[in-house]
């Protein structure tokens, strides 16, 4: 037997009519993907708040990136949408006509998204400053969060994959899609069959290498790539075929040990400018009696929470959660940052006795929360100020400029819709808000967990708000 908990099915102006429950409720049952699965569904109104309908709302169940929906309210209502992150260049010692006799210092407080050449111009600022000779070390610090660089449920495989990299206070992206502490590899044919393929790696230092064993092969031939990075080394391993011709293959590789890897390209960026430092590279602490050179400031919140949200960016979560650790309670690590989420929430609408939190960014196959929490949130902080710049972050359905669209560029263009997704193995979630054509806006959370397939889960989340939007009627 099937039991669906929800109100008494009758018509009222912004609610279903009166065919609605039976609707969802054949769909529930019949849909044979969600046979053996389990399945979650809140729908509220947008306007008081009530429950229009829940199927097993209260049970606690994985919500996926959909976890990223509390990092991000709790985020905005901490730091605010203004809030930027730095990094500073300091300096120990004394300094003489072009002669530094100390140490330069670059400094990390947790920025999603720092970028080369973010660190390039912070090395011109050195040489403007009338610095070319170092007569001493180059030390990065990464201090602002603690040395856990993964968190406590990442799985193993997930080690080298971009959505797994480490996290430092210290750290940078490929590119403006800004996944932090990895590298974009861009892998090309070969000009005939038979030859190695062409590898590219941006922002190579060193001590990054690859190993290239893919063969080209004949155009009509299938493509196998491998890419993968050994445990504990900057060593990408890339293997397989690939079909002369064809479209250049793009994948992003979590580095190891992302501090020693800024350290490397900032380096580089001074040896560039002209600087010469007699000392080595290493990691250590800014001294309290240091000098203040440069810094380089972030982009606000608001612009960051976008590739956080429409690209389901996990890095930027996790080091969001170290980040109100360190603020709130003077540590940058993920007991404090969950801490401080389970102190804010309860002031956004969210029960937290019936939540587990293990991270900032969904990734945990522990966590866990009930649809009815996602819903709440969702209709309890469209009274905050910051509200606009969160609904501006989620993914906007059918709309294909990727920083709009999101993770829904290519699903339910016909609808009004901004959600966030999720995915996991086994688990697929939508959770946001739909607004008809005659202006009512509902509050939607859809979790499905133990999916033999989690990428049908999406096309079960589009029925199901598809039969949502059949049944809003009426006006405000």
């Amino acid at each position: 037997m099937i039991l669906i908990s929800c109100p008494a099915t009758k018509s009222f102006a912004g609610g279903f009519d009166e065919t609605f429950q039976k609707d969802m409720q054949k769909y529930i049952q019949e849909e044979p993907i969600l046979k053996g699965a389990l399945t979650g569904i809140s729908i509220r109104s947008a306007r008081n708040g009530e429950v229009l309908f829940e199927y097993n709302g209260d049970v606690r169940m994985r919500p996926a990136s959909n976890l990223k929906l509390l990092t991000t309210a709790v985020s905005l209502s901490i730091f605010g949408e203004d809030y930027r992150f730095k990094t500073e260049v300091r300096i120990k010692g004394e300094k003489s006509g072009t002669f530094l006799d100390g140490n330069l210092y670059l400094k990390g407080y947790g920025d999603p998204t720092l970028l080369k050449e973010n660190l390039s111009q912070l090395a011109k600022d050195v040489r403007k400053s009338g610095i070319t000779n170092i007569e001493g070390d180059l030390i990065a610090d990464d201090s602002w969060f603690d040395d856990i660089r993964l968190s406590k449920d990442l799985v193993w495989s997930d080690e080298s994959a971009y959505y797994g990299a480490q996290i430092s206070a210290l750290t940078v992206s490929p590119d403006d899609d800004y996944d932090t502490g990895t590298v974009l590899v861009t892998i090309s044919s070969g000009n005939r069959v038979g030859e190695p393929a062409k590898i590219q790696v941006s922002n190579k230092t060193k001590n990054l290498k690859i190993i290239n064993q893919v063969v080209t092969v004949s155009p009509d031939s299938e493509k196998e790539l491998f890419i993968g990075r050994e445990h504990g080394t900057n060593t990408i391993i890339i293997k397989g075929l690939l079909p002369l011709g064809v479209t250049a293959e793009k994948e992003w590789v979590a580095i190891w040990e992302p501090t020693q890897y800024v350290l490397e390209l900032f380096r580089e960026e001074l040896v560039k400018q002209g600087i010469n430092i007699s000392g080595t590279s290493k990691i250590g602490k800014v001294p309290k009696d240091s000098n203040i050179l440069t810094n380089h400031f972030s982009a606000p919140l608001s612009e960051i929470l976008l590739p956080f949200l429409k690209l389901s960016n996990n890095g930027h979560g996790e080091m969001l959660v170290k980040q109100l650790g360190r603020v709130k309670k003077g540590e940058g690590s993920w007991e404090k940052g969950i801490e401080v989420m389970y102190e804010q929430l309860p002031k956004l609408g969210v029960d937290v006795k019936s939540l587990m939190i293990r991270d900032g960014s969904g990734i945990s196959h522990v966590n866990l929360i009930p649809a009815n929490e996602l819903s709440s949130l969702l209709f309890h902080i469209q009274q905050e100020k910051w509200f606009p710049v969160f609904l501006e972050s989620l993914p906007v359905a059918g709309y294909k400029e990727k920083m709009i669209g999101g993770t829904l560029r290519d699903r339910m263009g016909t609808l009004n819709i901004k959600a966030k997704t999720g995915t996991l193995t086994t688990v697929s979630s939508l959770c946001g808000y739909l607004k008809t054509e005659q202006g009512v806006t509902v509050i939607f959370s859809i979790l499905l967990n133990n999916l033999l397939d989690e990428e049908k889960g999406k096309q079960i989340e589009d029925e199901i708000v598809e039969i949502v939007s059949q049944h809003v009627n009426g006006s405000r």
